[in-house]
Protein backbone atom coordinates (compact mmCIF):
# COMPACT_ATOMS: atom_id res chain seq x y z
CA UNK A 1 0.00 0.00 0.00
CA UNK A 2 1.05 3.60 -0.51
CA UNK A 3 2.13 5.19 2.79
CA UNK A 4 -0.01 8.06 4.03
CA UNK A 5 1.77 10.96 5.70
CA UNK A 6 0.31 14.27 4.50
CA UNK A 7 -2.03 14.86 1.59
CA UNK A 8 -3.08 18.26 0.24
CA UNK A 9 -5.71 17.98 -2.47
CA UNK A 10 -9.10 18.98 -3.80
CA UNK A 11 -11.89 17.73 -1.55
CA UNK A 12 -15.23 16.64 -2.98
CA UNK A 13 -18.28 17.37 -0.80
CA UNK A 14 -20.71 14.45 -0.59
CA UNK A 15 -22.12 15.31 2.80
CA UNK A 16 -25.05 12.91 2.97
CA UNK A 17 -25.96 10.74 5.95
CA UNK A 18 -25.99 6.95 5.62
CA UNK A 19 -24.13 6.61 2.34
CA UNK A 20 -24.05 2.83 2.16
CA UNK A 21 -21.69 0.48 0.38
CA UNK A 22 -24.24 -0.23 -2.37
CA UNK A 23 -24.29 3.50 -3.13
CA UNK A 24 -20.49 3.58 -3.10
CA UNK A 25 -20.39 0.72 -5.60
CA UNK A 26 -23.62 -0.99 -6.72
CA UNK A 27 -23.47 -4.79 -6.88
CA UNK A 28 -24.01 -4.77 -10.65
CA UNK A 29 -20.61 -3.09 -11.02
CA UNK A 30 -18.78 -5.70 -8.97
CA UNK A 31 -17.47 -8.04 -11.64
CA UNK A 32 -14.21 -9.02 -10.03
CA UNK A 33 -12.93 -10.45 -6.78
CA UNK A 34 -9.75 -8.39 -7.13
CA UNK A 35 -9.01 -4.83 -6.17
CA UNK A 36 -8.92 -3.38 -9.69
CA UNK A 37 -11.51 -2.58 -12.32
CA UNK A 38 -13.88 -1.00 -9.80
CA UNK A 39 -13.29 2.74 -10.14
CA UNK A 40 -15.71 3.07 -13.05
CA UNK A 41 -18.51 1.80 -10.81
CA UNK A 42 -17.81 4.21 -7.95
CA UNK A 43 -21.07 5.96 -6.98
CA UNK A 44 -22.51 4.65 -10.25
CA UNK A 45 -26.13 5.16 -9.21
CA UNK A 46 -25.50 8.89 -8.77
CA UNK A 47 -22.61 9.36 -11.16
CA UNK A 48 -24.43 8.10 -14.27
CA UNK A 49 -27.85 8.60 -15.79
CA UNK A 50 -28.07 4.98 -16.93
CA UNK A 51 -27.42 1.64 -15.25
CA UNK A 52 -24.65 0.77 -17.73
CA UNK A 53 -22.59 3.83 -16.79
CA UNK A 54 -22.42 5.26 -20.29
CA UNK A 55 -24.03 8.64 -19.64
CA UNK A 56 -22.47 10.81 -16.90
CA UNK A 57 -24.81 12.83 -14.70
CA UNK A 58 -23.51 16.42 -14.86
CA UNK A 59 -25.18 17.25 -11.53
CA UNK A 60 -23.09 14.75 -9.57
CA UNK A 61 -20.11 16.26 -7.78
CA UNK A 62 -17.42 13.95 -9.23
CA UNK A 63 -18.49 14.87 -12.76
CA UNK A 64 -17.76 18.54 -12.11
CA UNK A 65 -14.35 20.19 -12.40
CA UNK A 66 -12.23 20.36 -10.34
CA UNK A 67 -13.97 17.82 -8.09
CA UNK A 68 -13.32 15.10 -10.67
CA UNK A 69 -9.68 15.17 -9.50
CA UNK A 70 -10.54 15.07 -5.80
CA UNK A 71 -8.39 12.92 -3.52
CA UNK A 72 -10.30 13.74 -0.33
CA UNK A 73 -14.00 13.05 0.21
CA UNK A 74 -16.23 14.94 2.65
CA UNK A 75 -18.98 12.65 3.91
CA UNK A 76 -21.89 12.61 6.32
CA UNK A 77 -22.81 10.54 9.35
CA UNK A 78 -22.60 6.73 9.23
CA UNK A 79 -20.56 6.73 6.02
CA UNK A 80 -20.02 3.25 4.59
CA UNK A 81 -22.97 1.56 6.26
CA UNK A 82 -24.78 -1.43 4.74
CA UNK A 83 -23.09 -4.59 3.55
CA UNK A 84 -19.52 -5.43 4.50
CA UNK A 85 -18.25 -5.52 0.90
CA UNK A 86 -14.60 -4.54 0.80
CA UNK A 87 -15.11 -3.54 -2.83
CA UNK A 88 -16.46 -0.18 -1.61
CA UNK A 89 -13.06 0.76 -0.22
CA UNK A 90 -11.24 -0.74 -3.21
CA UNK A 91 -13.33 1.41 -5.59
CA UNK A 92 -12.59 4.60 -3.63
CA UNK A 93 -8.86 3.83 -3.55
CA UNK A 94 -8.66 2.91 -7.22
CA UNK A 95 -10.45 6.14 -8.16
CA UNK A 96 -7.73 8.02 -6.30
CA UNK A 97 -9.19 8.90 -2.91
CA UNK A 98 -6.70 8.89 -0.02
CA UNK A 99 -8.97 10.04 2.80
CA UNK A 100 -12.64 10.30 3.75
CA UNK A 101 -13.71 12.85 6.36
CA UNK A 102 -17.02 12.23 8.13
CA UNK A 103 -18.68 12.62 11.55
CA UNK A 104 -18.95 8.82 11.87
CA UNK A 105 -18.31 5.63 9.93
CA UNK A 106 -19.80 2.17 9.87
CA UNK A 107 -17.32 0.03 11.87
CA UNK A 108 -16.67 -2.58 9.16
CA UNK A 109 -16.07 0.10 6.52
CA UNK A 110 -13.73 1.90 8.92
CA UNK A 111 -11.66 -1.27 9.42
CA UNK A 112 -11.64 -2.10 5.71
CA UNK A 113 -10.35 1.41 4.99
CA UNK A 114 -7.41 1.08 7.37
CA UNK A 115 -6.41 -2.28 5.89
CA UNK A 116 -6.49 -0.92 2.34
CA UNK A 117 -4.67 2.39 2.73
CA UNK A 118 -7.69 4.72 2.89
CA UNK A 119 -7.63 7.09 5.88
CA UNK A 120 -11.03 7.48 7.61
CA UNK A 121 -11.02 10.72 9.60
CA UNK A 122 -13.71 11.29 12.21
CA UNK A 123 -14.49 14.99 12.68
CA UNK A 124 -17.50 16.75 14.23
CA UNK A 125 -20.20 17.70 11.75
CA UNK A 126 -19.53 21.37 12.51
CA UNK A 127 -15.90 20.98 11.36
CA UNK A 128 -16.97 19.15 8.21
CA UNK A 129 -19.38 22.03 7.57
CA UNK A 130 -16.64 24.63 7.89
CA UNK A 131 -14.40 22.73 5.50
CA UNK A 132 -17.25 22.21 3.05
CA UNK A 133 -18.07 25.93 3.00
CA UNK A 134 -14.47 26.84 2.17
CA UNK A 135 -14.23 24.15 -0.47
CA UNK A 136 -17.45 25.14 -2.21
CA UNK A 137 -16.32 28.77 -2.27
CA UNK A 138 -13.32 27.88 -4.47
CA UNK A 139 -12.55 24.15 -4.65
CA UNK A 140 -9.51 24.57 -6.87
CA UNK A 141 -7.77 27.13 -4.69
CA UNK A 142 -8.98 25.96 -1.29
CA UNK A 143 -7.32 22.58 -1.10
CA UNK A 144 -7.69 20.55 2.08
CA UNK A 145 -4.69 19.17 3.97
CA UNK A 146 -4.94 15.92 5.91
CA UNK A 147 -1.87 15.45 8.07
CA UNK A 148 -1.59 11.99 9.63
CA UNK A 149 1.76 12.82 11.25
CA UNK A 150 0.16 15.56 13.37
CA UNK A 151 -3.35 14.04 13.20
CA UNK A 152 -5.02 17.21 12.02
CA UNK A 153 -7.02 18.57 9.08
CA UNK A 154 -6.94 22.10 7.76
CA UNK A 155 -8.09 24.22 4.84
CA UNK A 156 -7.49 27.89 4.01
CA UNK A 157 -8.92 29.95 6.84
CA UNK A 158 -10.24 27.02 8.89
CA UNK A 159 -8.66 24.57 11.29
CA UNK A 160 -6.48 22.86 12.11
CA UNK A 161 -8.99 20.34 13.40
CA UNK A 162 -7.43 17.50 15.44
CA UNK A 163 -8.56 13.91 15.04
CA UNK A 164 -7.82 10.65 16.80
CA UNK A 165 -6.73 7.33 15.33
CA UNK A 166 -5.81 4.14 17.16
CA UNK A 167 -1.98 3.82 17.26
CA UNK A 168 -1.71 0.56 15.30
CA UNK A 169 -4.05 1.84 12.58
CA UNK A 170 -2.00 5.03 12.32
CA UNK A 171 1.21 2.98 12.09
CA UNK A 172 -0.25 0.82 9.31
CA UNK A 173 -1.20 3.86 7.24
CA UNK A 174 2.00 5.81 7.87
CA UNK A 175 4.12 2.84 6.80
CA UNK A 176 1.82 1.58 4.05
CA UNK A 177 1.41 -1.85 5.63
CA UNK A 178 -1.53 -4.22 5.66
CA UNK A 179 -2.17 -6.73 8.46
CA UNK A 180 0.33 -9.21 7.01
CA UNK A 181 2.96 -6.53 6.67
CA UNK A 182 2.45 -5.50 10.28
CA UNK A 183 2.90 -9.10 11.41
CA UNK A 184 6.08 -9.46 9.36
CA UNK A 185 7.65 -6.57 11.25
CA UNK A 186 8.06 -9.19 13.98
CA UNK A 187 9.62 -11.71 11.60
CA UNK A 188 12.89 -12.20 13.57
CA UNK A 189 10.93 -12.99 16.72
CA UNK A 190 8.58 -15.30 14.79
CA UNK A 191 11.47 -17.19 13.20
CA UNK A 192 13.26 -17.44 16.54
CA UNK A 193 10.16 -18.94 18.14
CA UNK A 194 9.72 -21.46 15.32
CA UNK A 195 13.35 -22.52 15.61
CA UNK A 196 13.10 -23.03 19.39
CA UNK A 197 9.72 -24.73 19.14
CA UNK A 198 10.93 -27.10 16.43
CA UNK A 199 13.71 -28.27 18.73
CA UNK A 200 11.32 -28.71 21.64
CA UNK A 201 8.47 -30.33 19.68
CA UNK A 202 9.91 -31.73 16.43
CA UNK A 203 7.01 -34.15 15.99
CA UNK A 204 4.56 -31.38 15.03
CA UNK A 205 6.67 -30.07 12.12
CA UNK A 206 6.63 -31.55 8.64
CA UNK A 207 10.07 -32.33 7.25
Amino acid sequence: MQPFTTVTAVAAPLVRANVDTDAIIPSRHIKTVGRTGLAAGLFAGWRYRDAQGGSPNPDFVLNQAPYSNARILLGGENFGCGSSREHAVWALVEYGFRAVLAPSFAPIFFGNSIRNGLLPVVLPASCIGEIEAVVRDDPGENAVTVDLIRCQVSAPGVGPFPFDLEPQAREMLLEGLDSVGMALKNRPAIEDFIERDARARPWIYLT
